[in-house]
């Protein structure tokens, strides 16, 4: 932000809160320390105003695009392991802790202060759900059951759950980011996902790159190309990351699934360029889109699926011949 102020011919205004698209159609906005209205007409106006954005509401409420925002029935609540004698309370300071128990899970994320923030994820309601957590003493005892490990080292845990709000998670689909030249959707505000794949701002990022590449060709229509371009990709991510969620509080602990992660490393290893597991697409390959990891991620799977089914090794003959008949090489 202080890099952007520094520009010439950037101005920073804060205190605008948009209240959506006035009768004529342009962006409308709320000084909120004058209450003094204004309308940005005439202009590119790129709306960043997140998962809630009332830009894409407004513009779905005028019949200008379709919107799906899909509520996962899960929500979430944060709690917190403190650091421990100056360092940390858990055995691996620099990991993603997780605690996988089928249909619900705990994580629990490292912060530079020798802290983590942990996560319960898990139905708002039913069987084993925040539901059924609410009573007194429901909370503990659960995870007295089922996180006995994690409760010993969160010494605040009673007041942080009954305090903390449960949060929401869902994803935004629209049938396209733009209203013509005008007015462009752009980060949460065109597709907001869950986070089981950690990429809700390194998309939002990427929509940076690439818009700012499209405004710089010199090509008519770079909101229309923008969104042509990039909504594949926010679809695919966010499949992937609710897809993720699955795998994360089940799959982890499935005997079957273990044996396929076991295989994709050695395939990876024994065909490098072409053979590289999906999470690591999605987390250290930044210059494989989304949509292609997606494609990729469903043609490796039946390879190993096929493999593990006729007890075939990496290294095998029939291994080579799938991977080389079925994943052309990245470049």
């Amino acid at each position: 932000m202080e890099r952007a102020g520094s520009e010439p011919g950037i101005h920073l205004h804060f205190r605008r809160r948009c209240l959506g698209l006035s009768p004529s159609g342009a962006a409308l906005l709320v000084d909120e320390e004058s209450g003094r209205r204004i309308e940005l007409a005439g202009q590119r106006v790129i709306a960043a105003d997140g998962a809630g954005s009332v830009l894409r509401k407004d513009l779905a409420a005028r019949g200008h695009l379709d919107v799906r925002e899909e509520l996962l029935d899960h929500t979430y609540k944060e709690l917190t392991v403190p650091a421990r004698a100056g360092g940390s309370a858990l055995a691996v300071r620099e990991a993603l802790h997780i605690w996988p128990r089928h249909g619900y899970m705990l994580i629990a994320l490292p912060n530079a202060d020798y802290s983590f923030t942990a996560t319960l994820f898990m139905a708002h309601r039913g069987p084993a759900s925040f539901e059924t957590l609410a009573a007194p003493g429901a909370a503990r005892s659960f995870f007295q059951r089922e996180f006995a490990d994690a409760l010993a080292v969160m010494p605040d845990f009673d007041r942080e759950f009954a305090a903390h709000r449960e949060g929401l998670l869902g994803t935004v689909r629209c049938s396209r980011w733009n209203d013509d030249e005008t007015l462009l959707l752009i980060g949460d505000a065109a597709h907001a996902i869950v986070p089981f794949h950690g990429q809700g701002m390194n998309c939002a990022l990427e929509d940076c790159v690439a818009l700012d590449a499209l405004m710089a060709d010199g090509r008519p229509a770079p909101f229309a190309r923008f969104s042509e371009l990039r909504r594949p990709d926010g679809d695919a991510i966010a499949d992937m990351s609710l897809e993720n969620y699955v795998e994360m509080r089940d799959a982890v602990i499935d005997p079957r699934h273990q044996l396929l992660r076991a295989l994709e490393l050695q395939l990876e290893r024994r065909f490098p360029g072409h053979f590289i597991p999906r999470y690591a697409m999605v987390m250290f390959h930044a210059q494989i889109p989304y949509s292609v990891v997606r494609q990729r991620a469903r043609i490796q799977q039946g390879i190993l699926e096929e493999l593990a089914d006729r007890g075939a090794a990496a290294d095998s003959e029939l291994a080579r011949s799938l991977v080389g008949g079925r994943l052309p090489p990245l470049s």
